[in-house]
């Protein structure tokens, strides 16, 4: 088991999450919650891909932080 940072950004009428971690791996969903969901699943079934194709699975690198600036 790992932890990916996620990436959730408002795409509008929907949702897109993307894991810095993982090139191609995306999701979309209209709350926060069906995206949450989504990327999870999509997590899963990229990993399967990649080890289906002898692919090295990479311990996740990116970290996420907030940073608040006063403008």
């Amino acid at each position: 088991m790992s932890e990916d940072v996620v990436v959730i950004d408002d795409a509008g009428q929907e949702l897109c999450a993307y894991v810095p971690d993982l090139p191609g791996c995306v999701s979309v969903g209209f709350t926060f919650e069906d995206v949450t969901a989504t990327i999870h699943d999509a997590i899963e079934m990229h990993i399967e891909a990649m080890v289906d194709n002898g692919e090295a699975i990479l311990r996740p690198t990116s970290r996420a932080v907030m940073v608040q600036v006063v403008s």
